[in-house]
């Protein structure tokens, strides 16, 4: 260990996230930076050696030192360890090297004991998952619950569904934000299951445990228990040095929440569009040459989260091919992968949260443009009930034919049907009407607002 450093050493300068503002000052921002990996790294490694001590495999005095010199991420030079990993291919061996230094003698031996550099590695970066997570998890509960507010204000908010970019039939505003609730749950329950399953790693250098029976115990087992009730996470049933689900369960948790954050987001960035305009975002984002723009950015940074997430999650699911007991290639590639999705869904989740609860709704907006199809969009429903008193043949190529004269003479489809002879006893101002036409819209809206 060399002398206390620098904020520039530390790791706290290391990654400004200049080119980042998608995670720039959240939480999961600070929760994965050098420093907390550094922090997470001597957290592992000091309780591998209160484990050992617990079991009377090293003296309590032994691990209170290594408590005591790890405590403080501080006090190790984020920047030499990480140039001096390039000798072994992993920060680990530096870092216990500065570590058992710190120690000193006579505990300094205790420091890493029987263990591997992907054991304390691997250990760390669940950690670092753990509490990343944790923080990621409130911003999903913030969001949920605005749009359950968005949900119940707006059950019957009418305004056109839209399928293949083109209006469809008529839907309401509420099932759309339950629907993004829906995803937003969903989520929720994967990055829960995953957080409560995550394991300490420790097998030694080939996966045997070999070692630390070398060392004196007698139950190796009991010690990965052990070691894993120090750090609050789980006791793998195996070794997983090369069983890699541990991440790719991670990986698979983080980039459908990316997912469902950016289906949310790409809805809005639709509906905020200058010339639509059935939304708007709280506090639009301004624009360093037109002044007048108010742009969708919070939306703008979930999509750019959304699309970026999966080629992350494909390279952790990559590293599940790794030879042997432990691999060449296939660990290391999963170090900075695991990082960024953790930023990228931490920071869109964050986003998400600022999105939802200061969105804007426009009904009105909403309601004039059920009319932008001159009373097409309930070409569905007129369907089925004319074809009752016209024959499904006549019905079809009446509509056929009065909707190629509804945009020809800037009619309404209404005003159109008016005057067909066979149609004077219907009630065709409330069958011409979009908004009497929302389906289970309501129903499904309350049904999905049960959902906890």
């Amino acid at each position: 260990m060399t002398s206390p450093a620098d904020p520039a050493d530390t790791g706290t300068c290391a990654d400004t996230s200049l080119l980042a503002p998608g995670w720039a000052g959240s939480p999961a921002a600070a929760a994965t930076g050098d420093r907390a990996f550094l922090r997470a790294l001597l957290d592992a490694e000091a309780a591998l050696t209160r484990a050992q001590a617990a079991l009377g495999l090293a003296p309590a005095e032994a691990a209170d030192a290594v408590g005591a010199a790890a405590a403080d991420p501080d006090a190790f030079h984020a920047r030499s360890v990480a140039e001096r990993a390039r000798g072994g291919g992993n920060p680990v061996i530096p870092l216990v090297a500065d570590l058992t230094r710190a120690v000193g003698e006579p505990y300094g031996p205790y420091v890493h004991r029987g263990a591997t550099s992907q054991d304390v590695l691997d250990t760390a970066a669940m950690l670092v998952a753990a509490r990343t997570l944790d923080l990621l998890l409130p911003d999903l509960a913030r969001t949920e619950r605005a749009l359950a507010g968005l949900a119940a204000e707006h059950r019957d908010t009418p305004m056109p569904g839209r399928t293949l970019t083109q209006h469809a039939v008529p839907t309401a505003f509420g099932l759309k934000a339950a629907g993004w609730r829906s995803l937003v749950l969903d989520a929720r329950d994967r990055i829960t299951a995953v957080r409560d399953a995550l394991p300490v790693q420790l097998g030694g250098a080939a996966g045997t445990l070999a070692a630390f029976e070398a060392y004196g115990a007698t139950d190796p087992v009991g010690l990965v228990a052990a070691y894993a009730r120090e750090l609050g996470l789980r006791a793998p049933l195996l070794p997983w040095h090369t069983l890699r689900t541990p991440v790719a369960d991670l990986a698979g948790a983080l980039a459908f929440a990316a997912g469902a954050l950016g289906k949310i987001a790409v809805d809005v960035l639709t509906l905020a569009r200058t010339e639509i305009g059935e939304v708007a975002e709280g506090s639009g984002g301004g624009s360093s040459a037109m002044p007048h723009k108010a742009n969708p950015v919070r939306a703008t940074l979930i999509a750019a989260a959304a699309r970026r997430a999966p080629q992350l999650a494909a390279t952790l699911y990559g590293s599940l091919a790794a030879e042997d007991e432990r691999p060449a290639g296939a660990w290391h590639a999963e170090w900075e992968p695991l990082r960024d999705l953790l930023r990228l869904t931490g920071g869109a989740a964050r986003d998400a949260a600022e999105l939802a609860e200061g969105l804007r709704v426009r009904p009105d907006v909403m309601r004039a443009h059920l009319g932008l199809t001159h009373g097409l969009i309930i070409s569905e429903r007129l369907s089925a009930e004319l074809a009752p008193v016209l024959g499904r043949a006549r019905a079809k190529e009446l509509l056929t034919e009065l909707a190629a004269r509804a945009y020809a003479e800037d009619r309404t489809l209404g005003e159109l049907l008016a005057e067909v002879p066979e149609l004077r006893d219907l009630d065709l101002a409330g069958l011409t009407d979009p908004a009497r036409y929302p389906g289970a819209a309501a129903t499904l809206t309350d049904r999905a607002l049960e959902r906890r």
